[in-house]
């Protein structure tokens, strides 16, 4: 049973079934990268007030001979929000304040941002561990999220990684997420999956 927060953002509302703490495991089997174990993700979204999700994701691989033992995969941190033009009445660039009062968006108003599809633009802001940014670009339709890399920034020391994309599905309580991408010298094709729980 989902338990929707009542003191959101009309922003956040179509959101709002991501906010909690999620759990479980997956498969990762990729080019010649190919693991018998399992890894486990613990993932996060939640709000500070803001018309954003902040979100963080954690995930370990375990050893198929001994599952007590793990070793640490990609670590991320980032910001989710539908994709609507700032205005005056937001801060920014940088610190600078909001020129004028901000803008209340009403439910009402953000029904007027369906897109064609029937569902919501997003834009998801992810920053990993070693140093990799994304910024994903996509839609959110009911409880189901596709989005794909407009642009990723890599440190010069990083590996190869040129694209990817990411779905997030919302079945029988849990989260189901694939995760595809470009790397390595390989073509775009399946890379991870999970399935998670809610555990907080």
């Amino acid at each position: 049973m989902l338990d929707i927060p009542t003191d959101l953002p009309s922003e956040l509302v179509p959101l709002s079934w991501l906010i909690g703490v999620w759990e479980g495991t997956g498969v990762i089997d990729y080019g010649d990268h190919s693991y018998s174990g399992e890894f486990t993700h613990r993932v996060s979204f939640s709000h500070d007030g803001g018309d954003y999700l902040n979100y963080s994701a954690d995930a370990w691989l375990h050893d198929a001979e001994d599952p007590d033992t793990r070793t640490r995969l990609v670590a991320e941190l980032g910001y989710w929000r539908l994709a609507i033009p700032a205005t005056d009445g937001d801060a920014g660039p940088g610190l600078l304040p909001p020129v004028a009062p901000p803008v209340v968006r009403t439910a009402d108003d953000i029904e007027l941002l369906r897109n064609a599809d029937g569902g919501f633009d997003l834009e998801a802001v992810l920053v990993h561990a070693d140093g990799v940014s994304e910024l994903y670009l996509g839609q959110i339709k009911g409880p189901r999220i596709d989005i794909a890399t407009d642009a990723v920034v890599r440190p010069a020391g990083a590996k190869t990684y040129a694209a990817a994309t990411r779905m997030y599905g919302l079945v029988d309580n849990h989260l189901l997420w694939a995760w595809d991408i470009a790397a390595l010298g390989y073509e775009l094709s399946a890379h991870a999956s999970a399935r998670l729980a809610r555990v907080e």
